[in-house]
């Protein structure tokens, strides 16, 4: 028998590491493989594929809420009731599994059970529940009635409490793990795992094609299964807040390498993170309008970084980063919200390098002209010949065409003021005098 053990919201790293424990179990031939879960919810697809996966199963699929004090919100209520058995440990709970869209908006809006009021209560409620649903939008509509039949079925699958699942979906009820049991959401509630082998020990579990197996599971040798480390990698780079830091360092990365060019390691490491940080956009849920305002906010300090406007551009771009990074994700959803930690470290760094940047922008333009023909005016020079307003000088060991409003003579020290082609405009340095 197999255990896989996962904890944290439900998503790409989730399903692979189903999808990989299902068929290692069908490598092995396994009696059962349990699933303990500890989940406040996360995404809709992955939980959908983690589902399909456990219904094609041709071994049986037993999830377990598990240890004390975990859960099976949201999108673990979906899965638990897709599993051949569901169990929960003491001290757990379940539920909640209003579906959310982007935005924060929660799609269903529902009242209590009408049993539980009186029935002027009753009759309140359901007035105020159909107000409440003629607001929603055709589409929020669409994704709630389908939340529901699909709860519902997976309910009826299993001959579960179809009944209460959709008040979780559409009132966003919870359980606890006693409750559970008296709802008949859950088959069995056990202390340990080795208590639900036990009381699984006989049980007949309906499989794909109308097949029926009796589990063996007492005494059972355990086989933990733990997540490789492509599972654990993709773990980190579905991570939203290491999505926001990749992206940063992958376009920090490639300012300073177009800096100082022919550094390499700037250029690669920024290549490398900016392709996971759009790889991690790509698989989760982004808002675009966050998505569009932080790629702006990064453009921005790019510009500021090239083409110094002394702020302008800067202070814009660390604007339009804030707000892109808090719209980025759905703060709502359960797992993928943006820690405001991460978001301020980010934008003090932003900030950091944008006074770094103006600095270095002010002392340049600041600096005297350095290199050039333009760097001899203000030097003082040597007259080698004068004649009539017009000879030669001497500076920077260079023989220069000259012109004066003054007569001039051999030897005399001139200040160079202006260029004009090759020719040089000076004065006596002491008519200053």
């Amino acid at each position: 028998m197999l255990v896989l053990n996962y904890q944290g919201p439900i998503g790409p790293a989730s399903s692979e590491y189903l999808s990989q424990g299902l068929t290692k179990a069908r490598e092995r031939d396994a009696e059962l493989m349990v699933l303990r879960l500890d989940t406040p919810g996360g995404l809709d697809d992955s939980m959908r594929q983690m589902i399909q996966d456990i219904l094609a199963s041709p071994v049986p699929v037993a999830v377990y809420v598990a240890p004390g004090g975990a859960r099976a919100a949201s999108a673990g209520t979906y899965i638990l009731y897709a599993a051949h058995v569901a169990a929960m440990a003491p001290g757990t709970n379940l539920g909640a599994a209003t579906p959310i869209r982007m935005g924060g908006l929660p799609l269903p809006l529902g009242g209590n059970d009408p049993e539980e009021n009186s029935d002027q209560g009753a009759d309140d409620q359901d007035a105020e529940d159909d107000s409440s649903f003629e607001e929603l939008d055709t589409a929020s509509t669409k994704t709630v009635e389908d939340a529901v039949a699909y709860i519902r079925a997976l309910a009826r699958l299993r001959d579960r409490n179809a009944d209460w699942a959709e008040r979780a979906v559409r009132q966003s009820a919870s359980l606890s793990n006693s409750e559970a049991l008296e709802e008949d959401v859950i088959d069995y509630e056990a202390r340990s795992l080795e208590n639900l082998l036990d009381q699984l020990d006989g049980m007949f579990v309906a499989l794909p094609d109308d097949r029926r197996t009796r589990l063996t599971t007492s005494n059972a040798r355990v086989e933990e299964i733990n997540p490789d480390w492509r599972i654990e990698l993709l773990a980190i780079i579905t991570n939203p807040n290491l999505t926001l830091i990749f992206l940063m360092l992958g376009v920090y990365g490639l300012i300073f390498e177009f800096m100082n060019p022919g550094m390499f390691f700037p250029g690669i490491v920024g290549a490398i993170c900016l392709l996971l940080g759009l790889y991690s956009v790509a698989v989760l849920p982004v808002n675009l309008t966050g998505f569009a305002l932080l790629l702006l906010g990064l453009v921005l300090m790019v510009g500021e970084a090239f083409a110094p406007s002394f702020g302008v551009l800067g202070i814009g771009g660390v604007a339009a980063f804030v707000l892109g990074g808090t719209l980025l994700f759905d703060s709502s959803m359960p797992g993928y919200e943006i820690s405001p930690w991460t978001l301020g470290a980010l934008t003090v760094i932003s900030v950091l390098l944008l006074v770094i940047v103006l600095r270095m922008a002010i002392r340049s333009h600041r600096r005297p002209v350095q290199t050039g023909a333009e760097e001899m005016i203000g030097q003082q020079a040597e007259v080698l010949k004068w004649s009539g307003g017009k000879g030669q000088i001497f500076v920077h060991g260079e023989r220069w065409k000259a012109v004066a409003d003054e007569q001039l003579k051999k030897g005399q020290t001139v200040e160079v003021l202006a260029l004009d082609g090759l020719t040089v405009r000076v004065r006596s340095v002491e008519n200053d005098r």
